[in-house]
């Protein structure tokens, strides 16, 4: 055990500040992670702290509405704003979506870890029989 934590050899999309599955604050620590992804107002919602893995769910649906939406703007951002925008600009914009696209790309990677844990301790501690 390293820092309190049970030994766990966790996959590269884990995200640093999500202790591993297993350990004490294993869910606490994935709940501030994901609310970090998701917009603020999710925060209001108690069921999603109640239930970490309704969270993810949504965490994940979120961020990947997110990754398509970078997506389709790369696709059609050059017609789009041609006639508005000089060619470096045009450029620099297409480069922000090529950015944003990895960005999101990844964390949907980090949020589908996340949410694979989550539901494996769910379905340990008997899921929706709590």
């Amino acid at each position: 055990m390293l820092g309190g934590m049970p030994d766990q050899s966790l996959m590269p999309d884990w995200p640093v500040s999500v202790h591993p599955p297993g350990s004490d604050s294993f869910e606490q620590t994935a709940l501030v992670w994901l609310f970090d992804h998701v917009p603020a107002d999710y925060r209001l919602h108690g069921v999603l702290r109640r239930h970490p893995v309704a969270l993810s769910r949504l965490a994940r649906q979120y961020v990947s509405s997110a990754l398509e939406a970078a997506r389709e703007g790369y696709r059609t951002a050059r017609i789009d704003l041609r006639d508005h925008l000089p060619t470096h600009a045009l450029d620099q914009v297409m480069n922000a979506y090529l950015a944003e696209g990895r960005r999101m790309a990844g964390v949907l990677r980090s949020v589908e870890a996340v949410d694979a844990a989550l539901r494996a301790s769910a379905a340990e501690r008997g899921g929706a029989h709590e």
